[in-house]
């Protein structure tokens, strides 16, 4: 696969960019004295990396300079056409408004440039993920399987950031599981094998620590799981033991004796009270009777009218002698009947305390009968049953260490078969990285070759790729300029040469997949930093060199980073695909202000 074109709906502000099938430069040229000692100059090289990356469906990043600044971008859809090895053509749009949003158009010629709404798209707007999962089946690199298209494509685009190290990208910050696996298949290794490997080491570290989490549940318990065994079963057994006592538990004796002191004592005394209410009530009738019986009939008006009729005298001293008598007879009646009232009140108030008595004790019967089991023989029962719940405790505590010894034995079986399958896995590895290594066959040693002849073309020394076992198992990959003799030296330490390292591991890993249906482009941002002009001019012949050899190689540089006197002009016209410059706007990317 190479780049054919990008461009956007919106030319004026975009111009669209067509790529050659070899080289193709884009060059910033610094025509303002003032901006001559500048590190940036805003120009949009090294925009066009990410803006191709972007179309080759980059996951949507609020920092990413076309959602950081999406008030300048909201309206712009992008189609990057690309050539597929079998000569036909793709073409992608990817709208930055809906970003999630992607089409795809095949095609057998060439194309002008696309029209959003007069393309027939052979996928029109498909969700992303399922647009990666189409693009991964149009392109068809099914070598590098499980990983998908997006995993190379970084080694394809460096940007800046991409040159801190030869083979973990700026974007591969997280673990080393994250990006070893697949580096090891794209150099010619078993990346399934070192997945595998990470993902044994994973579930290992996971079991252990499940382990030491049981291991703090049970305590300082050094009990095993015989000895738990044992201790559950005479538990157990003795529960049971309990558990029958309490259930063969016969208070009848007990009942028996305390039913004689309910009818002996309660009993006696509700009778006795009883009797003395009975006696009480009947006083208070007669009481009653004698209050009612109290008034004077005896009425001297009324006597004095009948001894009138009758012809007789009824005045005078007889009169007053039956008004005295009668006031006589009323003091003794009121006397008598203060008496009685108080006389009747006090038996009220006894009768009314007994009958709160006999409710007390009627209460106390009835609570006595129905907990005759208060005794001593009921004391037993209770101290049974406090010891049963106490075996239950300690047998539901020695089943939860039972479970947890048990968990921990095969946690322990776990652990150890993971750590053979890890072994297994590693003595996998081991020997793959030894047999490659030293085949001069193998696609990792073409690659180590391809590598170390394009630094020696370039800087007149040997380079060393190399891949080694570490203590744990895991890949370690490191690249080494060597020193006159042929060993390795501290040089590739350097910022001069990490970055031509990382040109040439990409051209060479990328040369090494000519025969297979593979990405034939290389984008490098800043190509010519920080090398001198002899050096500069021998890259380029290289890069000349893998063009012709099919690899489409994209490159950005300013004008400054030129040599001062080449040999001869080091770019013709063709291979500039484009030029930016700092005289305002349209000599931009993006025919807009800087943001």
């Amino acid at each position: 696969m190479k780049l054919s074109k990008i461009y956007s709906n919106q030319p004026h502000r975009f111009t669209p960019i067509f790529f050659n099938d070899g080289l193709n430069v884009v060059l910033g040229e610094i025509r303002m004295k003032e901006n001559l000692d500048r590190d940036t100059h805003n120009l949009g090289k090294s925009t066009l990396g990410k803006l191709i990356d972007f179309c080759l469906l980059k996951g949507r990043n609020p920092k990413f300079f076309l959602f950081e600044h999406l008030e300048l971008f909201e309206e712009f859809e992008f189609f990057l056409e690309v050539e597929l090895e079998t000569g036909r053509f793709l073409t992608i749009k990817r709208a930055v408004a809906t970003a999630s949003k992607v089409s795809f158009k095949r095609h057998d010629p060439r194309s002008s440039l696309f029209d959003s709404d007069s393309v027939d798209w052979d996928h029109e707007d498909l969700s992303f993920e399922r647009a990666k999962q189409m693009l991964d089946s149009l392109l068809g690199w099914d070598f590098i399987k499980p990983w998908k298209f997006r995993n190379v494509i970084g080694y394809l685009l460096r940007s800046q950031e991409d040159y801190q190290d030869v083979f973990q990208l700026g974007k591969f910050s997280g673990k080393h599981s994250n990006w070893k696996p697949f580096l090891a298949q794209l150099v010619g290794f078993d990346g399934s094998a070192v997945q595998e490997h990470y993902a044994k080491e994973a579930e290992l570290a996971q079991r252990i620590s499940e382990e030491n989490l049981l291991k703090r549940e049970l305590g300082t318990s050094d009990l095993n799981e015989s000895e738990i065994d044992g201790i559950l079963f005479l538990k157990q057994q003795e529960a049971e033991n309990k558990r029958s006592l309490v259930d063969a538990f016969d208070f009848r004796e007990q009942d028996q004796v305390e039913t004689t002191n309910v009818v002996e004592d309660v009993e006696l005394e509700i009778a006795q009270l009883n009797q003395r209410r009975y006696t009480l009530q009947h006083n208070l009738q007669k009481i009653e009777a004698a209050l009612s019986k109290d008034a004077t009939l005896f009425d001297t008006e009324s006597a004095r009218i009948l001894f009138q009729e009758a012809g007789i005298l009824f005045e005078g001293q007889i009169k007053r002698d039956f008004d005295q008598l009668i006031d006589f007879n009323r003091a003794i009646t009121d006397e008598r009947r203060n008496y009685l009232e108080d006389e009747r009140a006090e038996l009220l108030e006894e009768v009314k305390a007994i009958s709160e008595r006999l409710d007390s004790l009627g209460l106390l019967r009835s609570n006595r009968l129905k907990h005759l089991s208060e005794t001593k023989s009921f004391e037993r029962y209770k101290q049974f049953s406090s010891d049963l719940v106490v075996l239950q405790a300690d047998i539901a505590s020695l089943e939860r260490m039972k479970d947890a010894l048990v968990r921990l034995n095969n946690l322990a079986v776990s652990i150890d078969a993971l750590k053979d399958e890890e072994k297994r896995l590693e003595s996998i590895v081991r020997a793959e990285v030894r047999g490659k290594s030293q085949s001069r066959d193998s696609r990792f040693s073409q690659i180590r070759l391809h590598f170390s002849n394009i630094v020696e073309a370039v800087i007149d020394r040997k380079a060393l790729l190399s891949v080694s076992v570490n203590k744990e198992g895991h890949l370690e990959f490191s690249a080494h300029v060597l020193d006159e003799s042929g060993n390795a030296s501290s040089a590739g330490a350097g910022h001069t040469y990490l970055k031509l390292l990382c040109i040439a591991f990409d051209l060479a890993f990328v040369r090494a997949y000519l025969d297979r249906k593979f990405p034939q482009f290389v984008f490098h941002d800043g190509v010519f930093e920080s090398l001198d002009d002899r050096k500069k001019e021998n890259l380029i012949e290289v890069i000349r060199q893998y063009s012709a050899l099919g690899i489409q190689a994209i490159i950005t540089l300013i004008d400054s980073d030129l040599p001062v006197e080449p040999s001869s002009p080091m770019f013709d016209d063709r291979e500039i695909v484009l030029r930016l410059h700092d005289e305002g706007e349209s000599g931009r990317l993006f025919k807009m202000p800087s943001w």
